[in-house]
């Protein structure tokens, strides 16, 4: 029989190893869809099944894939480096 200090140590770990797989979800899922603007929408629909039923290995897929080639990310605009290049209307 297991002992309710184990029990309770494993209960914790799944809480914690569940909470991680869902903010893995909700961060793949919004960055394709608001950072991945170049991504076709099959893909993007793919990607998001792929973290839905994958989870935080789903993630780290994803982010080995897209994220680390930044393959369909806009490139960012540069700030402007003194006040004399910012456009006035």
């Amino acid at each position: 029989m297991m002992e309710p200090g184990i029990f309770f140590a494993l209960w914790g770990f799944g809480w914690i190893l569940g909470i991680l797989g869902l903010v893995a979800i909700v961060w793949v899922i919004y960055d394709v869809l608001v950072n991945q603007k170049r991504m076709p929408d099959v893909e993007k629909v793919v990607w998001i099944i792929v973290a839905l039923f994958l989870g935080i290995i789903g993630a780290i897929i994803y982010y080995v894939i897209v994220k680390s080639s930044h393959k369909y990310e806009e490139p960012r605009e540069e700030s402007p480096k003194s006040n004399e290049d910012i456009p006035v209307y």
